[in-house]
């Protein structure tokens, strides 16, 4: 019998259209599904809320709020949900205030674009075991 595993689901929380269709391309494969999309940190709380991901790409700005928005609203209540912070605002100051907030990683989008795929990999891992 084959060893099937489960897809990690993963919601998309950025206001640049450009940005989430190429996140969408990079990690709509297998193991991984793209469960929604959100502009705004209200449109992000209730979509999550909503469709239950394992993972969530987050942007630290966005329409409206940034992303601490959803993690303030989100991270107490929903534990097992990972944020991966995927952002151009890169400096320490910012990754220190996410991951302290609860984020689980925080990558540049200039730098790191290409460690996408496997931080949320690692995470969904982390939150389906």
């Amino acid at each position: 019998m084959p060893d099937i595993q489960p897809r990690l689901k993963v919601f998309l929380v950025d206001d640049s259209a450009l940005i989430r269709a190429r996140v969408a391309a990079m990690l709509a494969a297998p193991p991984m599904s793209i469960v929604g999309v959100a502009t705004t940190p209200q449109g992000a709380i209730d979509g999550i809320r909503a469709t239950r991901p394992d993972v969530v790409v987050l942007d630290a700005k966005l329409d409206g709020g940034s992303g601490l928005d959803v993690l303030a609203a989100l991270h107490g209540v929903s534990p097992e949900v990972r944020f991966i912070v995927f952002s151009n605002s890169a400096g320490d100051a910012y990754r220190q205030r996410y991951l302290a907030a609860g984020a689980s990683r925080y990558l540049d989008k200039n730098a790191e674009f290409d460690q996408l795929a496997q931080a949320v990999a690692t995470a969904g891992h982390a939150a389906v075991h």
